[in-house]
């Protein structure tokens, strides 16, 4: 009932155009006028060349797309057009796109003449090259449909939404994803604008990360349909879609949030202070260029905590704790308004370039809002976490995995997201903030931003810039620095600066009390605890703990129960570790209520971890669960339980 009437959507498909008004049509002038988006260069150099993409944009790259799709939920489709603007070198007569799964039906000129065209060999991580002859066509318009098993896309039935009576719909593209809904170059070096066309039906709402220019929707044939425009040139992993039973409500002058109505109010009350936190971050690091900062709350199966959607970040109901205490996930995303959507990544060997800086000035925002002692926890919190991991690694601190700069050759884009960009990259920053001093590094972080505004960004483009602005020849401190020993080279360097909370301090021995002498929980001071120092008490417990002892803590402190994602965890992991029977059910609750990678990816490790105890619970669980999880969850727990853990 939800089908596409693809015949309504031709007419209008050519008539999509780019909308990218001069400064002065947007009523700017000043700094506001300098921070307009120019073009943004593909780096020519060897090092930006996207080896996760067929594209060849030095002989014709993709300058703008043109959305006109149709959602139909009953064959979990995308169908429609997609037209592209050209850039073309004067002997380029073909164009390479990306494509994964994508159902070509024909492409056309702006004369509607066919062009040849050929789909190559499929890779299983990147997919097909879609070649174009051109024939001289700057524009060309693709008829396509998504396949039902898009890598991108989840399409989830009623009941898998809070409301439990419309159906979802919402892509996750980062990193090479939106290959599998949209043919384009899809390389986080080949920035784009866009517009879209989105027909819904009638009882759905579709947003986009971009403006939109259509609140209410319009009457269309099938339902309605909802335009959005992006002016600015961006990534095309950051073009994304949500469509659903949603609802907005207003947190300020240049923000809301809009979720399921039941789950609307909680959201609202949670994000309260985000005005405050874009006020923040552009005290810090200059003007949010994006216009609104909206964001909208998922349906649990969502991968990731967030995603820095420009405009519309998207975000895991798991973020909800009920006390705002989780609200650094918020001013991570905020951050990346900056640093990922201004200045990218170029290739995703470059990604700490994306995820180091956002964590740090995500930490910035902390500070100023929340104060020193909860900046520093949660520094403490995230180093002890990137310890944990690299000395995980096969190889441990001599692991190739624990360098900031990485080869991906072979590899999925995904397998490089792990904490060590963004922990180890955060960590390099506070130590050149350490070393020049912090006024001096705010303003070459500043100034950065600014001269590389909507552009990509290599690690060795990023490190001459740090040399000559910030550096300026100053030997001793290029020394103290040891850049390339941090960026090149496996595990920590000896000159990193460990995050020191004294509040930890006390949580430390608090835990050495109740593992050594069963000190009775209530006396722990746990209550007064921030989530922070709950999540370090958990975590300092020993791997080793009684029954019994495990039963006090969790009757006295509400643990199997506790609507704190992060306690929760925490939690889930020490009684894996120990192997307390009581806690599966929770365990059970926790992954088939949630799809959240960061989560379910660690406890099912865990559980394997804990052989033929835990893993007949973990295999149990997903039989479950798996197929409630977007494909960035499953694709890392199908390797785990199918790989023999």
């Amino acid at each position: 009932m939800y089908k596409l009437a693809l015949a309504a959507l031709a007419a209008a498909a050519l008539s999509l155009t780019a909308c990218n008004p001069p400064p002065e049509q947007n009523g700017q002038s000043g700094a506001d006028a300098a921070a307009e988006p120019r073009t943004a260069p593909v780096l020519a150099s060897e090092d930006a060349r996207d080896i996760h993409s067929y594209a060849r944009p030095e002989i014709a790259r993709v300058k703008h797309v043109a959305l006109n799709l149709g959602t139909n939920f009953r064959d979990k489709r995308l169908e429609g057009y997609a037209t592209l603007d050209l850039e073309t070198q004067s002997d380029g007569d073909e164009i390479i796109l990306d494509s994964k799964g994508l159902e070509i039906e024909d492409i056309v000129n702006p004369q509607g003449q066919k062009l040849q065209w050929q789909m190559g060999k499929a890779d299983p991580i990147l997919g097909s090259p879609l070649t174009v002859k051109l024939g001289g066509a700057k524009q060309i318009r693709i008829k396509y449909k998504s396949a039902p098993q898009s890598g991108a896309l989840q399409w989830l039935d009623p009941a898998q939404t809070a409301g439990k009576k419309r159906p979802f719909l919402f892509s996750q593209g980062e990193a090479i994803l939106n290959r599998s809904w949209i043919p384009t170059q899809d390389s986080p070096g080949i920035r784009q604008t866009w517009d879209a066309r989105i027909v819904v039906p009638q009882d759905l709402r579709a947003v986009m990360s971009g403006e939109d220019l259509t609140p209410e929707g319009e009457a269309a044939p099938g339902g309605k349909a909802y335009r959005f425009r992006m002016d600015k040139p961006v990534a095309p992993y950051l073009i994304a879609l949500a469509v659903g039973d949603l609802k907005f409500q207003s947190l300020g002058p240049r923000t809301g949030v809009y979720a399921e109505p039941s789950m609307l109010k909680a959201a609202a009350n949670e994000l309260t202070d985000t005005e405050k936190m874009v006020e923040t971050a552009e005290k810090l690091y200059g003007p949010y260029r994006w216009g609104r900062y909206d964001m909208i709350v998922l349906p649990p199966s969502f991968p990731f905590g967030g995603m820095e959607n420009p405009r519309l970040t998207f975000l895991t109901p798991t973020m909800i704790a009920g006390d705002r205490s989780l609200v650094s996930l918020i001013a991570h995303e905020l951050a990346h308004s900056w640093s990922g959507n201004l200045v990218t990544n170029a290739t995703w060997s470059d990604f700490w370039l994306n995820e180091g800086f956002t964590s740090y000035f995500e930490n910035r925002i902390m500070e100023s809002l929340y104060g020193r002692d909860r900046a520093v926890m949660e520094q403490a919190l995230a180093w002890e976490d990137l310890g944990k991991e690299i000395q995980g690694l096969d190889g441990g601190m001599s692991s190739p995995a624990s360098r900031l700069h990485i080869d991906l050759a072979g590899k999925d884009p995904d397998e490089g997201m792990s904490g060590v960009p963004y922990d180890k990259g955060a960590a390099f920053l506070r130590l050149i903030e350490a070393k020049v001093g912090r006024e001096r590094f705010d303003a070459y972080l500043r100034s950065y931003f600014d001269r590389f505004a909507f552009q990509p960004m290599t690690t060795n483009v990023f490190l001459a810039d740090l040399r000559k602005n910030l550096i300026k020849g100053d030997q001793a401190l290029e020394g103290s620095l040891k850049i390339d020993e941090w960026v090149f080279r496996p595990g920590i360097p000896d000159n990193a600066i460990a995050p020191q909370s004294p509040r930890f301090a006390r949580v430390d021995q608090a835990a050495q009390r109740f593992a050594a002498a069963g000190t009775a929980p209530e006396s722990l001071g746990f209550a007064d605890w921030v989530t922070a120092e709950r999540v370090r008490f958990l975590n300092a417990l020993p791997r080793s703990l009684p029954a019994e002892r495990l039963a006090d803590l969790d009757r006295a402190l509400g643990l199997s129960n506790t609507g704190n994602s992060e306690i929760l965890f925490a939690w889930l992991r020490l009684a894996i570790a120990n192997r307390y029977d009581p806690a599966v059910p929770a365990i059970d609750r926790f992954l088939t209520s949630m799809g959240r990678r960061k989560f379910a990816a660690p406890l099912y490790e865990d559980l394997v971890a804990q052989g033929a105890w835990g893993r007949p619970i973990a295999q149990r669980i997903y039989a479950k669960a798996r197929p409630t999880y977007h494909s960035v969850t499953s694709g890392s727990v199908d390797k785990l339980l199918n790989g023999g853990g």
